[in-house]
């Protein structure tokens, strides 16, 4: 088979379907989110194993929230730091990094024996997971045209909710017969054999020998990005990149709330301990792993159906921000399976949300800028999220309900859709050559 004459011929072949597109793209997926299962599984150990550790290291709310905020601290230092990472080294190189730093730093874990041990041994972990998502979205920018995006978005997002329904599996079962310091062993240095995987197979899709022409053209298949350098400092003048980095703080918060909070919740709440969470947990995880996909799939099969970049992204935002509201009645009921099923419901519409929150920097910067911007927006997810550990320590403690802390959950996504609204009025690409050029004539 030969190679179109164009991507505008190759285009017009695959959609009539006279060429077969190759499958290398959703390996590639699939190692992404065997990656982001890991990160996830190394992340949620700790929160499986609080109520015992709370008794054997005899830790309280507020130094709890102490624990999950230096993990946010760190995540948010290294976020930019990973995002131009990625952009510099390249995804091959820059991935590997950051799983070697979190595998090691999660392995010694194991060797914590007081309050002070666990915040350094979790601010390093920050450090290193931070690289995942910047790695990730900036893969699939490369990988996947734009109608795909965020349907490969939601199922790496799915990885997050895979990870952490192995965790209350696994761990109970490695603490019973080994201890705990076992399960910070086996998870993270476990997590090493990933690169078996990545080193050998990863390259861009240019320089791919196991990807077919036809393939090439169909993820080509978009206009290409201009060829100019971009700045950190050009980006942050770009009002799109604040819209994501404002919705992203007030949404990931929420996120690491549900992960740091959930167990210590159902266990201040029912009394639900390590030997119970399984059922629980899993029903969250489970719940949360299919909106992640459907979250990806409604806004890629919208615009398969004719509806804009902006009506169909913004459809299902406003789908999943609305389904999240009903959370705030998760301390206020008396029935446990009730408050799970709601917690679910969020987490799993929290999932949706974010596939195409993340997906929309694809939809409006080139794919060179996509790891930094990434990177910004994660730190000020981080940031959000610091700032909620500090403070949900804080209120439970003093207020001794969870109340306050599951309103915010509850109206935060509202919220960020609303600012991503007035500052993103419309979802479209930015020609970021053409807009530097208006600025200095400008000035």
């Amino acid at each position: 088979m030969t190679l179109p004459a164009s991507n505008a011929d190759a285009n017009v072949g695959i959609e009539s379907g006279a060429v077969r597109v190759g499958y290398m793209r959703w390996i590639i997926c699939s190692l992404l989110f065997l990656g982001t299962v890991i990160n996830y599984i190394d992340r949620t150990v700790l929160s499986v194993l609080e109520p015992e550790l709370r008794r054997t290291i005899g830790w309280n709310d507020v130094q709890w929230g102490y624990i999950g905020a230096s993990f946010m601290m760190a995540y948010a230092i290294g976020f930019p730091f990973a995002g131009y990472m990625m952009d510099k080294l390249g995804t091959r190189l820059g991935f590997t990094i950051s799983l070697i730093v979190w595998s090691l730093a999660a392995a010694s874990t194991a060797f914590a024996r007081n309050l002070g041990d666990f915040v350094v041994a979790r601010f390093a972990l920050g450090l290193g997971e931070s690289g995942n998502y910047p790695a990730a979205i900036k893969t699939i920018a490369e990988w996947f045209p734009q109608r795909e995006r965020a349907l490969a978005t939601g199922i790496i997002n799915a990885g997050t909710n895979v990870g952490a329904t192995i965790t209350p599996i696994a761990i109970p079962i490695i603490y019973a017969n080994h201890g705990w310091q076992a399960a910070f062993l086996a998870t993270g240095l476990g997590g090493l054999l990933w690169i078996l995987l990545w080193w050998p197979i990863y390259r861009r899709p240019q320089e791919h020998p196991w990807l077919s022409r036809d393939e090439v053209a169909f993820i080509e298949r978009d206009p290409p990005d201009p060829p100019q350098r971009i700045a950190w400092r050009q980006l942050l003048g770009y009002h799109q990149v604040w819209a994501f980095a404002i919705a992203k703080a007030l949404t990931d918060s929420v996120g690491w709330f549900y992960l740091f909070w959930f167990a210590p919740f159902m266990y201040a709440q029912f009394g639900v301990d390590i030997k119970t969470i399984l059922w629980p947990m899993l029903t969250v995880c489970i719940m949360a792993d299919v909106d992640s996909v459907l979250g990806g799939w409604q806004s890629s099969w919208l615009l398969g159906r004719g509806w804009s970049t902006n009506a169909a992204r913004k459809t299902a935002m406003l789908t999943y921000a609305l389904c999240i509201v009903p959370v705030a009645a998760a301390p206020l009921v008396s029935e446990k399976w009730l408050a799970v099923i709601l917690i679910g419901v969020a987490a799993g519409s929290h999932q949706g949300f974010s596939a195409n929150l993340f997906t929309i920097n694809s939809d409006i910067f080139p794919r060179k800028a996509i790891g930094s911007i990434i990177g910004i927006g994660g730190f000020a997810g981080a940031m959000g999220g610091f700032t909620l550990q500090l403070g949900a320590g804080w209120l439970k403690q003093v207020t001794g309900s969870y109340v306050t802390l599951f309103a915010i959950a509850g109206s935060a996504y509202v919220l960020a859709l609303v600012i991503l609204q007035i500052l993103i009025p419309r979802i479209e690409p930015v020609n970021m050559a053409a807009e530097a050029e208006r600025r200095e004539r400008s000035v």
